[in-house]
Parts: C-alpha cells; structure tokens; sequence
C-alpha cells in the first residue's frame, strides 16, 4: 500500500447548505458504526416502510404504540418470519435508541413464528453432480463455497491479498457480524484459485493501461492513500466482466461479480442435475460443515471455520447427521 501521499479530510459544508433529512442522517449514524453496506440499505428499507405505513408522520411524534402495530402488522398481515420481523425491529431500535435518543416499550408486540428449520445439505455425491454441470468463474465460486465454507458474498468479495497459497488458508475480513476470520483453502481449488488470478491480473494490466483499474476499499481508505485502489492486492479475486462508469465524473472501475449471476448457475446445475434437494449456494456451506463432522472432525473447529459466534449454532449439522449425542439408529436396521 502506498502511504506516502495521504489526502487532507474533507472540510466542513458549505454557509448556507440545507441540513440533511432524516434518512440521510440515518444512514450516516449507521455508516459510522461502521454497518455492512448491505445492512444500512436494508435497514433504510425498512424506515421508509415504517414511515409509509403511518402516513409518513414525524417519527418524533411517534413512539412505543406506532412501533407495535407496524411489528404486528408485519406478523399478521405479512406473515413475515420471524428473523425478517427481528431485523425490522432493529432497524426501528436503531432509529429510536440512537438517531432519536429515545427508548421503547415493545410489550404487547405480536411476535412471528419462529420456525425452526435444518439447513439443506448436500452429499458429496450431488455436489460433485452439481459442480461438474457447472463451468467459469461461476463454478469456481462454488467450489471456493464447498471447499472453504464461506458464504456467497464472503467468497465474492474476497481480494487477492486475502488468499495464502503457501499456508493454504485464506482470509474472511468484514464477514458476517464484521468479524474477521481464517479458513481452509483445498489444494485443488487453489491451484485453480492460482489461474484465475493469472486472468484477473492480466485484465487488471489492461484497464490500467487503459487509464482505469480502480477498486472500492473499504472504510476511508482511498482518501487517506492515494492510488490505493489501483494496486493489485486490493483486486477482487472475482472481478465483474464490465466496468462501472461514473457519468458525471467519467471514472471507471470494478466491482466484484454479482451473486445473482452465481445463484441462478447453482440452480441450473441442480435441475440438470436431478437433484430434488431446495439446494441454492448456501447449500455448499452446509454441505462443508456436515461432511467434515461425517470424518469426525471436532465441533469446535467447524464453529471456528464457519465464524460462528455460539456453539449452539454449529450443533444444528449434529441434527443433520441424525445422530445426535447417542447415535440412534432405527430398530429397523436390524430386521
């Protein structure tokens, strides 16, 4: 990284500049908390939703009572589940607790159901069946989610500095609850892994020489160093095969590939593949954790390679495995 020409922070707004509304100003309380991006357009998603279903009154005027009937009406009338209802109740906390500075009684709220639900797992038979009708950088995507354990944004945003062929792991930074952590990398994907970075380098010497190059980085990173994000360590591993453009400034860049470009090859290749299973690309992180409790790998290494924060989670692949603390086996397996 070149740290020898960092850029001055902005300075303050302009005499005279219109204060910011209220989502803008959300937006920026949850920017600086350092929220996923994904995780403040979701929760201004949900604002705005709050808002319209009150006619659009001042949240100031509204309190404990408004929040109720919209978690209720989200419950009964949407039959949301009951993840979807907690992550719009947080949103609503966020606004309340820290933009408003104001706390709420959510007693009397009518909770959804929570369903409990065992992951869908694949056996490494139908993953072999769905990775062999699959071809591109899309099937080395899913390979990298069955071979590693991530989840489909953790391997799309991965950045070449982030893969260790010596150590055969590679890093997860901001994954899930913006934790970073360390996994495997299978010696058959990185040798892949390894030609895919020829590809994406020698497109990266293309778009520099073209004038661009240019990636996101995280946090304020571009404006403290200056070039940062046309050097090759911050290159995605998965670059996107067109360049974005800035029509008023006319830059140009790249983002990391779309996942919906990932999503809809796994299922093509699981309808050709026969397979019954609701499998999707998550399918592979479930199918990663199981197969390595079938070899009798301990549950607290899988926890560690999963980024899970609490035990119970990683337990749920011992269901899968319907064997449990006991190791039941059906008396029909003895007729």
């Amino acid at each position: 990284m070149d740290m020898t020409t960092p850029e001055s922070p902005p300075g303050p707004p302009p005499v005279g500049a219109r204060p910011p509304g209220l989502i803008q100003r959300y937006r920026e309380q949850l920017q600086a908390r350092h929220y996923a991006r994904r995780t403040v357009d979701t929760y201004e998603q949900w604002l705005r939703r709050f808002l319209r279903f009150h006619q659009l009154r001042n949240p100031r005027e509204m309190g404990s009572a408004e929040v109720n009937a919209f978690l209720t009406h989200l419950a009964v009338e949407g039959q949301v589940s009951a993840s979807t209802q907690n992550q719009a109740l947080s949103a609503l906390l966020f606004l309340y607790r820290v933009l408003l500075e104001r706390d709420l009684d959510l007693e009397g709220v009518v909770r959804a159901r929570q369903k409990r639900r065992l992951p869908v797992v694949l056996t490494q038979g139908e993953v072999r069946a769905v990775l062999e009708r699959m071809d591109g950088v899309e099937a080395l995507v899913s390979e990298v989610l069955y071979g590693s354990g991530l989840r489909l944004m953790e391997a799309l945003r991965l950045r070449v500095q982030d893969l260790d062929f010596e150590r055969r792991e590679l890093t997860v930074r901001d994954g899930k609850g913006n934790k970073d952590r360390r996994t495997m990398l299978p010696m058959g994907v990185g040798e892949r892994l390894r030609v895919q970075l020829q590809k994406v380098r020698c497109l990266h010497e293309k778009d520099l020489a073209e004038g661009y190059g240019s990636v996101q980085l995280p946090g304020a990173l571009r404006r403290k160093y200056r070039n940062a994000d046309k050097q090759w360590n911050w290159q995605w591993v998965f670059p996107q095969h067109q360049r974005w453009r800035n029509n008023q400034t006319g830059e140009q860049g790249r983002h990391h590939l779309d996942p919906s470009l990932v999503q809809k090859a796994i299922r093509r290749a699981v309808i050709e593949a026969k397979i019954s299973k609701a499998a999707t690309s998550h399918s592979f992180r479930h199918s990663f954790a199981t197969h390595l409790l079938e070899r009798g790998h301990d549950i607290r290494t899988i926890q560690e390679l999963l980024g899970h924060n609490d035990i119970r989670t990683t337990m749920i692949y011992t269901h899968v495995l319907n064997r449990g603390p006991f190791g039941i086996s059906s008396p029909a397996d003895n007729l």
